[in-house]
């Protein structure tokens, strides 16, 4: 986790839970111990200056609660159980930017001698800046509530809101001004995930695609995902025309300035005074 932040890690180690976890009948019936290792990674920077319990994680209410998930909830396989509690203990707690969760199974029906099997998975937060526009119908109720639907997710929180400006159409002109706005979420999704979610939003208000760079009524670009260098048929992060498009860069200029592209590495403002130059877009000026 790299950064100016100061990040401290809550470790748990062997918070042993009986629970009912298995693929035979026996295990979820009778059950058995399990022991769970917690490395709970967090930012530190206010608690520390402050000594405040409520800017940092209880440890002891949240060994509470992965006690509770894991006795009132089964599953066949430790794999799930893992990633499982990882997503929940990310959901739970917002300190946390990263978890890493063992749990061990010392009474596995394992016949030979063994200590214990275990699975670990790691899971962290990840940083997206998304780009919204529409130009069809009422413009500013699409841009709002695709907003309200990005935050509904229990997977994606809305952390930062761009204002919403009017900017001339791009690619194909013969169409109506756009409204558009830039986001910052924080997502437990992956890339690709988050691409099926945000065009499910763009599905239920009726985005249709007819026509490269047509009329739509609401349209959510992946600009950045971390520091992601990532390609394939259907997705390009960072993307790959976003250094053209002041409509994309001006919004970004007010939640994320200093967010720089992995592969020109400059940042958002920088790539905004350098297009603005190139085409004489200043300040308040409709877009290229």
């Amino acid at each position: 986790m790299a950064g100016d932040k100061d990040y401290s890690v809550i470790r748990i180690r062997d918070l042993k839970i009986f629970a009912r976890h298995g693929v035979y009948p026996e295990e979820t019936e009778k059950g058995q111990d399990f022991l769970v290792c917690v490395d709970a990674y967090e930012d530190i920077s206010s608690a520390a200056v402050l000594d405040e319990l409520v800017l940092t994680t209880d440890y002891s209410q949240m060994c509470t609660h992965i006690s509770d998930f894991l006795t009132n909830n089964t599953f066949k396989l430790l794999e799930t159980a893992v990633e499982e509690l990882c997503k929940d203990i990310l959901l739970k707690y917002p300190l946390i930017e990263s978890v890493v969760i063992e749990i061990k199974k010392p009474n596995a029906p394992i016949p030979l001698p063994f200590d214990y099997v275990s699975v670990t998975k790691k899971m962290t937060r990840h940083r997206a800046l998304l780009s919204l526009g529409s130009n069809m119908d009422d413009r500013e109720d699409h841009l709002r509530k695709a907003l309200e639907e990005l935050d509904a997710e229990n997977s994606t929180n809305v952390i930062r809101v761009s204002s919403i400006s009017e900017t001339l159409p791009y690619g194909y002109e013969e169409q109506p001004n756009f409204l558009n706005c830039a986001v910052e979420v924080s997502t437990l999704l992956s890339p690709k995930d988050l691409l099926v979610f945000t065009q499910g939003i763009e599905q239920s208000h009726g985005r249709v695609r007819e026509k490269k760079w047509g009329p739509r009524t609401l349209d959510i670009d992946i600009v950045f995902y971390d520091d992601l260098v990532y390609g394939d048929g259907s997705l390009q992060i960072p993307h790959i025309d976003m250094q053209n498009r002041y409509f994309v860069l001006k919004p970004l200029s007010e939640i994320a300035p200093g967010y720089r592209h992995p592969l020109f590495n400059r940042t958002v403002m920088q790539l905004l005074m350098e297009l603005e130059e190139k085409t004489g877009v200043k300040g308040d000026a409709k877009g290229s």
